[in-house]
């Protein structure tokens, strides 16, 4: 009994093997306009999520299932909405501008470019905290 199991199970794994492979139809690439590049939600390293999601916990302190799932949802977000040149560069100009008083922390605090790219980290952190915790 066991034996004529097994080979049906057998038989029908090797079907749909073969056959699952035969019957699938090829995808087409169809020409699409250009369009805003969308920021790669899986090109922010590893050890910076982990980071991220370490330090996110112990901000909302400490160790627990809910700010663990909540701070790893977190980064996602932040990961949608800027690529992690954008996000590495706006973290840099966040904690130099804060760093240095005065002149010295003029260089990165005035620049359009970090204005723009730390109020960007700002709003996605911000939309992210929505999204991800519970209130």
């Amino acid at each position: 009994m066991k034996n004529k199991y097994l080979s049906s199970i057998l038989s029908f794994c090797l079907y749909a093997a073969l056959t699952g492979c035969t019957t699938t139809p090829e995808k087409t690439v169809e020409a699409t306009a250009p369009t805003e590049p969308t920021p790669l939600v899986n090109d922010y390293p590893t050890r910076d999520r982990v980071e991220y999601v370490l330090n996110c916990v112990a901000q909302h302190g400490g160790l627990t299932y809910i700010t663990q799932y909540a701070c790893g949802c977190k980064v996602d977000k932040i990961a949608e909405k800027l690529t992690f040149s954008e996000f590495e560069s706006a973290k840099t100009f966040t904690y130099l501008s804060k760093g240095q008083t005065g002149d010295a922390g003029a260089v990165f605090r005035d620049p359009a470019q970090s204005k723009d790219l730390r109020k960007r980290l700002k709003d996605a952190e911000a939309s992210a905290e929505k999204s991800c915790f519970v209130k």
